[in-house]
């Protein structure tokens, strides 16, 4: 079973399980968080026990938890995932987000399992048999379209599977799981959470003939996704779960931004709630902030919708991976270790310890932080701020320049406190009878408690005054989860409840009805596989879809695949390959796309697709441009250093297993045998 047709899920990172209690709480539906490893994040593992923890909280609001088991497995750590998947079913974790495929053809645990965005969803074909074999949430790739999207929602069916799309955060250049980069380079496999982000560093580009295209560019630095403007177009292409990046992320970064999200959400859902096709939460309770979530008070490299609405030229962060921030100001006068600013809106008031940063003349952007600031005219917006830092440090700072401020530490200061509250709404009703009086206590999802106080009634003095006074009273849940919207009271006449029994009663009621909702609780039924076994698309899989074991081999094999071969990570691709594969294109990116110059008069035909080359140090990339699906190939080969020691490593992780793997790189011989063994 799927989410509900109608149901929208907002699906928020957690680095840790404080900052998943916190996802709850701002009004996320689903939170992802890693577990104690095989997570596609080295540095954001948890332990069962903290993830049972954000377990329990969660379910009170029918909140769910996700759990990443998304790296691509050998076949000597198959049997842990096995086993921490079991462990996890038990802490009470809703679902498994997984990559590797080998995990379908192990003894695994009821659990719905979800397709991580390392498979690499890219076509109706292939989301059509994921959903198949049983996976009932799809994250798409971020590189499709909105048109694109909605093929896929045709071609699937809602009601066993949910489709996923990131809406927020970091962007990857590569479709994900299609980078080996840092595999080839360094040993660290992106496939395996250890990516050392090649992405973000800067490249002299070079064209055909020697030339220098761009300088110390950062040509394969996205800038940051945010689909705040898309949301409602993101629904009816079919979109049901919207996913925030960011288990690296810190505490305010997620409370902001699922703040932020929960509101758009919320606004689609009340602009629907009167067609024919209304939406809902599928979660429980309404979540109240006490600031105003704003994206741009985040860490962010500027932002981009992608290719949701076609191709953009403006989607790289080619001259920073840093954050830029919001202009603020500019530099009246520099002295001898201050700098006066003139700020554009008078209002911006500047803290000590504010982050501010401009471009030098190379467009590299520097870091000023302020140690002290002071306020020279509010009239004028004129402020004298004292860097930490010494002046001299501070390249090409001067009089016009223009200032940005990344990091404002009184917003953020009031992210450090409670900063919201999600409260399910109830509705109570106070009966008597000849024995005292009973609380009932319904909750909007339907459950219902009560709770008997035995007394002996007595008239109220003050009539009037006695109903408001239990009314009152009642709906003091101030310390619980709910919100009483309405309070019924239905004595035969208004009679005298003290507080002292009153107040237990209430609690008795609360706890009663947290224990209904927690014994009601229904756990995600996993998917089913159908049968017979669906055929993968194609019959062949090269490196690109990351085999790395025995299961997984098998599972493709049972699916029809005749060939089958090795992933990158197991250095069998001595020579050069495509490292990376994007969607983005340098050369489009820098004006030099053949179909950017169709129709210009002069260069129409002059402007080809050679190859291009990046060079950061000793490390040289080739470019090369496949224009009729319009992607981009990353080009290299592996360090023979690298290949030595991961072959070293992969052998010592073998040892005292069973017969090794290997794969063949050509179809077998008719009649013979079609995979190694």
């Amino acid at each position: 079973m799927s989410l509900l047709p109608h149901q929208l899920e907002l699906l928020a990172p957690a680095r840790d399980a404080a900052i998943g209690i916190e996802a709850v709480n701002h009004g996320a539906d689903a939170v992802y968080i890693g577990g104690p490893s095989f997570g596609a994040r080295t540095s954001a593992d948890n332990s069962v026990a903290d993830i049972a923890r954000l377990v329990q909280h969660a379910h009170r609001f029918n909140s769910r938890i996700f759990v990443t088991m998304n790296t691509i497995l050998r076949d000597d750590e198959l049997e842990g995932a096995r086993s921490l998947a079991w462990q996890l079913y038990e802490a009470g974790v809703d679902a498994l987000i997984v990559q590797d495929m080998g995990l379908l053809n192990l003894d695994m645990p009821p659990l719905q399992l979800h397709a991580s965005t390392q498979c690499d969803i890219r076509t109706p074909e292939k989301a059509r048999f994921l959903q198949d074999v049983g996976l009932t949430q799809l994250v798409l790739a971020r590189e499709l379209t909105l048109p694109q999207i909605a093929a896929i929602r045709a071609a699937t069916d809602p009601a066993r599977s949910t489709l996923e799309f990131f809406v927020h955060g970091a962007l990857c250049v590569a479709y994900s799981g299609q980078c080996y980069i840092s595999a080839a380079h360094t040993g660290r496999s992106a496939n395996r959470g250890e990516c050392s982000q090649a992405c973000r560093l800067p490249y002299q580009v070079v064209d055909d003939k020697g030339r220098f295209v761009a300088h110390d560019k950062h040509v394969l630095s996205m800038k940051d996704n945010n689909q705040s403007d898309n949301i409602a177009a993101l629904v009816d292409a079919g979109v049901r779960s919207f996913k925030i990046e960011g288990r690296y992320k810190d505490m305010a970064y997620v409370k902001n931004i699922t703040a932020h999200y929960r509101k758009l959400l919320d606004d689609v859902i009340e602009a629907r709630q009167h067609s024919g096709d209304p939406l809902a939460r599928s979660s429980s309770g309404l979540t109240t902030f006490s600031f105003t979530p704003d994206p741009n008070q985040n860490f962010n490299r500027e932002f981009t919708d992608y290719f949701v609405n076609g191709r953009q030229e403006t989607i790289g962060a080619f001259d920073t991976p840093k954050n830029p921030g919001q202009p603020i100001g500019f530099v009246t006068q520099v002295g001898p270790n201050w700098v006066d600013l003139e700020l554009n809106d008078r209002q911006t008031v500047l803290h000590n310890g504010d982050g501010l940063c401009y471009y030098d003349l190379q467009k590299e952007l520097v870091g000023l932080a302020i140690n002290r600031a002071e306020l020279v005219s509010a009239k004028k917006g004129s402020w004298r701020v004292f860097p930490k830092d010494e002046l001299a440090g501070l390249k090409d700072l001067r009089k016009g320049v223009e200032v940005n401020r990344n990091r404002d530490v009184d917003w953020l200061h009031g992210l450090d406190k409670k900063s919201s509250e999600r409260r399910i709404q109830l509705w109570a009703h106070l009966t008597d009878d000849t024995h005292g009086i009973t609380l009932t206590l319904t909750d909007e999802d339907g459950f219902s408690a009560s709770a008997h106080a035995t007394l002996a009634l007595t008239p109220a003095k003050d009539k009037s005054g006695a109903l408001e006074t239990l009314v009152d009273n009642v709906s003091k849940l101030g310390n619980t989860i709910f919100s009483a919207s309405d309070v019924q009271v239905a004595f035969a006449q208004p009679w005298f409840v003290p507080a002292s029994i009153l107040n237990p009663l209430r609690r008795e009621a609360v706890q009663a009805l947290e224990a209904a909702r927690s014994a009601g609780f229904v756990r995600f039924l996993p998917g089913q596989a159908v049968a017979p076994p669906a055929p993968y698309p194609e019959d062949t899989l090269s490196y690109l879809a990351n085999v790395f074991n025995r299961a997984a081999r098998t599972f493709y094999a049972r699916h029809g695949v005749k060939l089958i071969a090795a992933a990158y990570e197991a250095i069998e691709e001595p020579g050069e390959v495509s490292l990376m594969i994007t969607k983005h294109c340098v050369r489009f990116s820098l004006s030099l796309c053949p179909k950017q110059a169709k129709g210009v008069t002069g260069v129409q035909g002059t402007v080809k697709a050679e190859p291009l080359q990046l060079i950061n140090g000793k490390e040289k990339l080739t470019l090369r441009f496949d224009c009729k699906p319009c992607e981009m190939h990353v080009v290299g080969k592996m360090k023979p250093a690298v290949a030595k020691q991961s072959r070293q490593e992969l052998a010592s992780a073998r040892a005292g297993t069973t017969t090794p793997l290997t794969f063949f790189k050509t179809r077998p011989a008719a009649g013979g045998r079609e995979f190694g063994h």
